[in-house]
């Protein structure tokens, strides 16, 4: 949806008005109306999950694509690229480093909704934990469960770091060697 809306005008006049009045609504007020549709399991969870980071992705990449060089384009024109071919040459490699931020940004507040959405009836988790601890007054389990969210969350942010390094290795940066 981001690429369709940063590359076309017009795209961008039909969705992105509906997107953005989606993104002002908090994600978790989606929550009764999930658990309505879809029940109290699985299905609900990721879905709230999914909503919550689908716009600081959208925006990124919308964003990234707005932001390629005109020049670049011009270029890839000269050399007869049209269509996907300077969509798949051009754009989506320039674009590709507000992607790969807006995943990361993504998946920092997936870890949010996780505990979010675990509050929605889980009998399970790491945000069941949590709630588990507040429950029966146990601080240690409390502390115990945000260290495991922070590991987590770290972890997968430095997987996610790794992808982007090796994806950008072409990139002449101030802190590139």
């Amino acid at each position: 949806m981001g690429t369709l809306v940063g590359y076309s005008e017009l795209a961008e006049k039909f969705f992105d008005p509906l997107i953005q009045a989606f993104r002002s609504i908090p994600s978790l007020a989606w929550v009764p109306l999930f658990i309505l549709w879809m029940g109290i399991g699985e299905p609900s969870k990721v879905t709230l999950i999914a909503v919550g980071v689908f716009f600081p992705v959208y925006l990124n990449i919308v964003d990234g694509i707005r932001g390629v060089d005109r020049k670049l384009i011009e270029v890839g024109r000269m050399y007869g690229l049209d269509g996907m071919a300077l969509v798949r040459r051009i754009i989506l490699p320039a674009s590709l480093p507000s992607f790969l931020t807006g995943l990361r940004s993504g998946l920092g507040l997936g870890w949010m909704f996780v505990v979010a959405a675990e509050i929605m009836g889980a009998s399970q988790g790491l945000g069941y934990l949590l709630i588990l601890g507040q429950n029966t007054y146990a601080p240690d389990v409390i502390i115990a469960s945000i260290f495991l969210f922070a590991l987590l969350g770290k972890l997968t942010d430095w997987v996610l770091k790794l992808i982007q390094k090796r994806s950008l290795h072409w990139q002449d940066t101030v802190l590139a060697k």
